[in-house]
């Protein structure tokens, strides 16, 4: 039969069922245990509900199999138990919700189960679910029927467990240090906090364009300049750009701030957290990324930008003109562009982003960035033209990007007026003058701290699914 059959017998069961005086969607139901709790119970009567996965039928008994989110239990339906009832087992299906009571039995078969003395329709279901024998495989149906994919395939579920562990675990942590959650504007006057082009927006009250936050970053530093010592969001930010494996549109990020601290420190609460993380969710810090077991637990090296790239390229960007490192990029850095304009500092970091990430396995803190790239970060305290930025990477992919903050206000003015001025394909993307934040910053920011990092890619890392429609429950997808 085709599913607009079986949605044809299932509808003209729903109106038998109600002209039995039968309500098929009853507003609530004593469930006084899961069915995990029934699993333990052999020898009591319990009363659970669920979902109906299987059904068969032998004359006088039936078997269904029913599950909650907690387990599976089969059903053992006996017309001795249940009577004139009995018939009315034909007006169920597949998919429907029931409630049952009886006693926890163990059959010939050696199954525990329940054998109801009374059952009770909760929901009638008027679509069939997947085969649970063949799943439900096709991957463009799981992400947009994702209820049906945490229905069939239950490993699924376990992933978005780990996720909303792993938000839990972040939480832990850093409110175990001192640090308070707060939650700054998703529609703001003017985007700011990263590289990246926004979405644009009116709200008609005020008669005014609005943009959805690509990064919290300057609303938490104004809550720093406002006396917050440590402070962290978790939110969704929005970038209006490509999608591919690893980025979406619309996103989860965390970022903290700490004052009186610096890139140094803000890399040890970071590693701090992973190795919290792994042990939550695993119990230990070894890890599988892709097809590599890597240990977190170790002590993260802090390799200069500079240092790595003359070690393992052998191009020492420090000394090289911009001409050199340009003819470098030609000659080495297959599928990479350059617009032509770009400054030195832009130039090390595309090399750098192509070529020395997939190089990096093991847990490791690439630090001192280019000046040029980072329009917010601290000048570097001893080398003239980089910053105090740092990058984490595992296996082989970045996971967390932060830095000692720019506190001057003058030479974030400069800062941001030069990024506005500098070579990319969008204009869009480049950091725009905020002048409230400015004046806000002139008011005295203590020196601090702050690191960003995407909640998606550490659910990807700490669940080893490297696709990241596969650990957002409903992820974006074109129109059918």
């Amino acid at each position: 039969m085709q599913d607009t059959d079986f949605r044809k017998v299932r509808l003209e069961k729903l109106e038998k069922i109600k002209a039995l005086g039968w309500n098929p969607y009853p507003a609530s139901f004593d469930k006084k245990q899961t069915i995990a709790d029934a699993l333990g119970s052999e020898g009591k009567v319990v009363k659970t509900a669920g979902k109906i996965f299987s059904y068969r039928e032998h004359g006088n008994i039936a078997f269904a199999d029913l599950k909650d989110e907690t387990g599976k239990i089969q059903i053992f339906f006996q017309k001795k138990l249940l009577g004139e009832d009995y018939k009315n087992l034909k007006l169920l299906d597949i998919g429907d919700y029931i409630g049952v009571e009886g006693k926890v039995i163990k059959t010939v078969a050696g199954e525990i189960s329940i054998a109801p003395t009374s059952y009770t329709l909760l929901t009638k279901s008027l679509s069939p679910l997947p085969s649970e024998f063949f799943g439900l495989k096709d991957t463009e149906l799981r992400y947009r029927q994702r209820y049906l994919d945490l229905l069939i395939n239950p490993e699924i579920r376990m992933h978005f467990n780990n996720r909303t562990k792993l938000i839990s675990g972040v939480r832990e942590y850093l409110d175990n240090l001192g640090f308070w959650e707060v939650e700054t504007p998703t529609l703001q006057p003017l985007y700011g906090g990263a590289n990246a082009k926004p979405f644009k927006t009116h709200v008609n009250a005020l008669d005014t364009d609005m943009y959805l936050r690509i990064a919290d970053e300057l609303y938490l530093k104004r809550l720093v300049i406002g006396g917050y010592e440590k402070v962290y969001e978790i939110c969704k930010d929005f970038r209006n750009e490509g999608i591919d494996h690893t980025h979406f549109p619309e996103f989860t990020m965390i970022e903290w701030y700490e004052a009186y601290a610096d890139y140094q420190r803000v890399m040890d609460v970071a590693e701090g957290l992973f190795k919290h993380l792994g042990k939550k969710l695993y119990g230990h810090t070894t890890l599988e990324v892709e097809d590599k077991k890597i240990d977190i637990g170790k002590k993260w090296p802090r390799i200069e930008m500079s240092v790595i790239m003359k070690e393992k390229l052998g191009l020492d960007v420090e000394k090289e003109t911009t001409e050199n490192l340009n003819a470098y990029a030609k000659k080495n850095c297959s599928g990479m562009q350059l617009l032509g304009g770009e400054t030195k500092g832009q130039v090390i970091f595309a090399i750098f982003e192509h070529k020395i990430p997939q190089l990096l396995n093991e847990p490791t803190w690439i630090v001192d960035y280019p000046e040029d790239v980072s329009p917010l970060s601290k000048p570097h305290r001893s080398k003239l033209g980089w910053v105090e930025r740092f990058e984490g990477y595992i296996g082989g992919k970045e996971i967390c990007d932060g830095w000692s903050e720019l506190t001057d206000p003058q030479v974030q003015r400069q800062r941001f007026t030069q990024d506005v001025k500098a070579a990319r394909k969008d204009k869009e993307e480049a950091q725009q003058v905020d002048e409230d934040f400015l004046t806000a910053m002139e008011y005295g920011m203590p020196p601090l701290g702050g690191i960003g990092i995407g909640i998606d890619r550490l659910v990807m890392f700490f669940t080893n699914k490297w696709a990241i429609k596969e650990i957002v429950l409903f992820p974006t997808l074109r129109s059918k």
